[in-house]
């Protein structure tokens, strides 16, 4: 009889079913890509190719960019945490913009991204943003010079790294509110919030952040919608500031000298905060060499 086989079929398939879940939620939130596309020598020749550990024994990879020459932000750094696709070779436009603000800047790949080892995972990226921060803290930075730059889902470990470790400030760039939230949103017909795993619940930890905020969003983001940065910051604790972007999810850096104008502003908050009154916006901007990089 027909129906008999079908659940005879549907019966052997159940046991792998959780599996197969698990399978497709890794693959909509991580998007990770081996091969580096440049170096970390095309944007400065200076520049650190870093190799550290994380607590549970997996080898990272990152690149360090130190402060530009006569710089007031020299003590300054910002760790970025990058987003869920590609690895720190595509990151180097976000990287030279930063620079443009006299602060150092160090990018790193999460576990199973570019160089780094391992497979990623929600747990795994916060210990993998945790042992930057440490790498950034045996190099003699202290706590309070170092400012969380989270990008979409970086923002999300980001604002995990700033709840384990006493940071310097927190930049939530284009980043959901959660995963079920965004999840429930691209997917309406599943029951996203009753069957993921994942979650980096950005929104729920922000009031238990003390340090200074930005959150950074475009309208125009097809990704992730602009509420969710709008919740976030709602939630936030003071001091912190909005700003608004142009372009779309990828394209932060469409105009560029507006994006660094936001981050401008929020380094003269944060220094402000700690007294610091001798940090005039360094003069020059961003090159173009890779804004839409």
């Amino acid at each position: 009889m027909p129906h008999i086989h079908i659940s005879l079929r549907l019966l052997e398939a159940k046991p792998a079913f959780p599996l197969m879940l698990r399978w497709f939620e890794h693959n909509q939130v991580y998007h990770p890509l081996r091969q580096l596309d440049t170096s970390g020598a095309d944007l400065d020749p200076g520049f650190e190719d870093i190799f550290f550990q994380t607590s549970d024994g997996l080898r990272l990879n990152g690149w360090f960019f130190p402060a530009r020459t006569n710089s007031s932000r020299a003590a300054l750094v910002m760790l970025i945490c990058h987003g869920n696709a590609g690895n720190i070779s595509h990151r180097l436009g976000m990287c030279d913009a930063l620079l443009s603000t006299g602060v150092n800047v160090f990018v790193f790949d999460y576990r199973g991204y570019g160089r780094s080892q391992g497979r990623p995972s929600e747990e795994g990226t916060y210990l993998d943003a945790q042992a930057a921060y440490n790498w950034l803290r045996q190099k003699g930075f202290a706590a309070e010079n170092i400012i969380v730059h989270g990008e979409s889902l970086g923002g999300g470990v980001g604002s995990e790294l700033a709840l384990r470790e006493r940071v310097g400030g927190l930049v939530l760039l284009s980043t959901f509110t959660s995963i079920p939230d965004i999840g429930a949103e691209l997917f309406p017909w599943l029951p996203v919030r009753l069957l993921t795993k994942i979650k980096y619940e950005t929104h729920a930890k922000l009031a238990r952040i003390h340090a200074p905020l930005l959150v950074m969003h475009s309208r125009v983001d097809r990704l992730v919608s602009f509420r969710h940065s709008e919740k976030n910051f709602a939630e936030a604790n003071e001091p912190k500031l909005f700003w608004e972007l142009r372009g779309g999810h990828n394209e932060m850096l469409i105009d560029c000298e507006h994006f660094v104008a936001g981050i401008e502003k929020f380094l003269r908050m944060v220094q402000s905060a700690r007294g610091v009154t001798n940090a005039p916006a360094p003069s020059g901007r961003a090159s173009e060499k890779y804004q839409r990089g």
